[in-house]
């Protein structure tokens, strides 16, 4: 459940490697207002499933960076879309400390309940932004250990490393043991 197309488009690809198939369903959005991303995507999932009643995920993300104690986390959404990237870089000037994470918390519901899949990948915040890929915050985050950031990797190639393809393969792997199989 998610109205981001990219969002939709690299779950997925995760997922179709387990041979499951994602489609965008339409439900109302009702996003609680908290500081943790499971909550968020629980709370979500409980109401998407309530009214659809069929078996549905719900992602939530966002980027912590340390530097500015988390912020803009679970309201990197919003902060995108007011500040955007110029306005993250202005509140990193002369900041040393560029490590961030971006996490990603997946919640499946069905009629046994909800289940939650995280996942996350370190990084730096780049001092510019870098590739036209990807969206949001991804032309300034670089998982450490690389020298591309998520806008300068193919979806193919960010799935191997974000927050998200890990989280999604969680589930993928969850859905081939427990739920497919059964």
């Amino acid at each position: 459940m998610t109205s981001n197309t990219h969002k939709v488009a690299e779950v997925r690809e995760v997922l179709a490697e387990y041979g499951i198939e994602v489609y965008q369903a339409k439900a109302p959005k009702v996003e609680i207002q908290s500081t943790d991303l499971r909550e968020v995507a629980v709370s979500a999932a409980i109401i998407a499933y309530s009214v659809l009643k069929t078996p549905l995920i719900v992602e939530d993300a966002g980027l912590f960076i340390r530097a500015l104690n988390g912020f803009p986390g679970p309201y990197s959404s919003y902060v995108y879309s007011t500040i955007g990237i110029s306005g993250v870089l202005k509140l990193l000037e002369g900041v040393k400390d560029r490590y961030a994470e971006f996490v990603s918390v997946i919640a499946y519901a069905d009629e046994d309940g909800v289940r939650v899949f995280e996942g996350r990948v370190k990084g730096t915040i780049t001092r510019e932004p870098r590739g036209n890929r990807g969206f949001g915050f991804d032309p300034i985050f670089m998982p450490i250990g690389l020298d591309k950031t998520f806008a300068e990797m193919s979806i193919h190639e960010k799935n191997r490393y974000s927050h998200r393809g890990m989280a999604a393969r969680k589930l993928g792997e969850w859905l081939s043991k427990e739920k497919l199989y059964k």
